[in-house]
């Protein structure tokens, strides 16, 4: 998706540990309207394929998630949260991931209610290196015994073993931007062709 490659090239940040900060316009202050025209583009290509509800996970997935869903019949968002709340009831599925961006372990909560066997879910996130939270959202969806869509994700780090690994799965990936590499020293970021 050109506009958001071209935001990716004059706003982000490249710094050292394969960090890409695009948080002026994706994960922390949110372009709403580039979040509309990313959640267009996911329509058209998932075009035709069942989505009953989104799921994506807590924090950054929010804002985008909620935005693509009304190009999906204003169907319904879930979040897996990473933490326990009091807020919390009823039984829950739990899976742990790891976060490459914060280097720590974290337990996330979906609540089962919200989460019916047999409905058809697309998964929405910012962000795709090491796929560790995927996994956790995909290990959640099986345990739910819901299928999975297809996965939609905004950047992808291409020259990472996350977006490899889920199409080998056969999972139906669709990322708007893969980074195929970046360099701290220079700023320089080359997109793969599409």
């Amino acid at each position: 998706m050109k506009e958001l490659e071209d935001r990716i090239l004059s706003e982000g940040i490249v710094r050292e540990g394969d960090v890409l900060k695009v948080d002026s316009f994706l994960n922390h202050r949110c372009d709403t309207q580039l979040y509309d025209h990313m959640g267009a583009e996911w329509a058209r290509l998932f075009a035709g394929e069942p989505v009953d509800k989104i799921l994506t996970i807590e924090a950054s997935g929010i804002g985008i998630a909620c935005v693509a869903a009304r190009h999906f019949g204003n169907v319904p968002v879930v979040f897996a949260r990473k933490t326990e709340s009091v807020n919390l009831d009823g039984s829950q599925y739990r899976t742990q991931i790891h976060s490459y961006t914060y280097g720590r372990d974290y337990q996330v909560i979906v609540a089962k209610r919200f989460l019916t066997p047999g409905e058809h879910v697309l998964i929405i996130d910012d962000f795709l290196a090491n796929g560790c939270a995927l996994n956790g959202l995909l290990k959640i969806c099986e345990d739910a015994g819901v299928s999975v869509t297809g996965i939609g994700i905004a950047v992808e780090k291409g020259f990472q073993p996350g977006g490899k690994s889920l199409r080998k799965r056969g999972y139906h990936l669709e990322s708007l931007a893969i980074v195929d590499s970046m360099d701290p020293a220079t700023g320089r970021i080359v997109f793969r062709e599409q």
